[in-house]
């Protein structure tokens, strides 16, 4: 192994695994810290999927080390800490703290990169942009469990950590590596280990990871991967790359999608499922925080008689969310909704069905732990970000594991076409 990664959930790790995949290396993701007898095979990288983005960020910090040092007595070389290329987090943490521990861990310096231009994540001036406007004024304001108010990344992370931040600035990325390298170097000289880098386009991340493939550790979103597989090879760390899958085998049985997320992205693309005439079920709040709600699901779900995918959805708007906040609180009722639908997951396996696409990170870390998935070999490319899935040992299952935010309008529909 030469990489070992670090996601702090589980779309986001199979997202950073797609990436690497497609820009060559033989990649295997881990559904928690892995355990020393599991066969990782020949994998140029490891990516463990955590569940940290949320938690109080000592015990993120925590399993972050574990995670680290895990892989690291596997060999790896280097390490990466992927969050969010929405940079989802609160006041404390949880990025900046994990940034600092694994720098306590590996020394020197590291990049913050959030970018992912083809999701339409950009980095200008150290500011964060979704889809050309600013992060504060994104439909990320309004995130659940955490909503971003401020667009400025040296401002998010001087609030985490006791590290200066410093920023690689537009001009000096659009110069090229050798001036990303020599302003990084600067950077550390004066103190600030942790420097925001910005990014516009898919050619910035390629010479910003050439520029930062020295270091012990890199972090942001899956983008920053992007320029890494490259840079290794010329730098002698590879002897080549491989082609990525354009489809994936996947086992027979039924098809069926469990949806938690309540992102602006997702709602439209439940939208489109209703209006391709998927059926439907609407697991609301309160519904989801009764006795026998999954039983509930599971009975709707066997009177289905057609061939297509089933969708289970419990996403909604702001307002609604709000209300079942309010009603319930708002971890209980986020809580409620994740653990209903692993017990759906765990009725619709139990049933026949081998083939499952579930959207949002919180529900997907709850639904791979349901099914005692514990790693996944990575196929083709659904939309950016977001690829299948094969579960390794049992249950064989093709997984597509989306982030909330992630997919175009039409993702519930065209996945399945991927699928031999």
């Amino acid at each position: 192994m030469l990489l070992g990664c670090i996601a702090d959930d589980l779309t986001g790790a199979t997202d950073l695994s797609l990436m690497l995949t497609k820009e060559g290396l033989r990649t295997i993701q881990c559904t928690g810290v892995p355990r020393a007898d599991l066969d990782l095979g020949n994998a140029d990288a490891v990516v463990i999927a955590l569940k940290s983005r949320s938690i109080p960020a000592g015990e993120a910090v925590a399993l972050s080390l574990e995670a680290a040092q895990a892989l690291r007595a596997r060999g790896a070389r280097r390490l990466l800490f992927k969050y969010c290329s929405t940079f989802d987090s609160t006041p404390e943490g949880n990025i900046g703290p994990v940034t600092e521990a694994l720098l306590g861990l590996v020394g020197g310096q590291t990049i913050a990169c959030p970018a992912f231009p083809k999701a339409g994540r950009t980095v200008y001036a150290g500011q964060l942009f979704v889809n050309g406007v600013p992060l504060s004024e994104s439909p990320m304001k309004d995130h659940p469990l955490n909503p971003m108010h401020d667009s400025d990344l040296r401002r998010v992370l001087g609030r985490q950590t006791s590290l200066p931040v410093g920023l690689v600035a537009f001009e000096t990325v659009q110069a090229g590596p050798d001036n990303v390298r020599a302003a990084l170097a600067r950077e550390a000289a004066d103190g600030r280990r942790i420097a925001i880098v910005d990014a516009l386009t898919d050619h910035h991340l390629r010479d910003v990871g050439a520029a930062a493939a020295h270091l012990p550790l890199i972090t942001g979103g899956s983008g920053i991967a992007m320029g890494l597989p490259a840079a290794y090879v010329a730098a002698g760390l590879l002897d080549g790359l491989r082609p990525p899958p354009s489809l994936m085998a996947a086992p027979a049985g039924r098809a069926a999608i469990l949806c938690g997320s309540c992102s602006a992205a997702t709602r439209v693309q439940v939208a489109a499922a209703r209006d391709a005439g998927f059926p439907i079920f609407a697991l609301e709040a309160e519904m989801a925080a009764r006795e026998g709600a999954a039983a509930a699901v599971l009975d709707w779900v066997a009177a289905q008689t057609g061939d297509g995918p089933i969708l289970v959805s419990s996403s909604a708007d702001p307002e609604a969310v709000g209300r079942a906040q309010a009603l319930l609180g708002r971890d209980v009722a986020g809580r409620r909704i994740e653990a209903v639908l692993a017990a759906v997951a765990q009725g619709l396996v139990q049933g026949g069905v081998r083939r499952l696409l579930v959207a949002g990170g919180e529900t997907s870390g709850a639904v791979v732990q349901a099914l005692g998935v514990k790693a996944l070999t990575i196929g083709p490319e659904i939309d950016p970000g977001v690829p299948w899935t094969r579960s390794v040992g049992d249950p064989d299952l093709a997984l597509a594991l989306k982030s909330g935010n992630f997919g175009a309008p039409d993702f519930f529909l065209k996945a399945w076409d991927m699928l031999q």
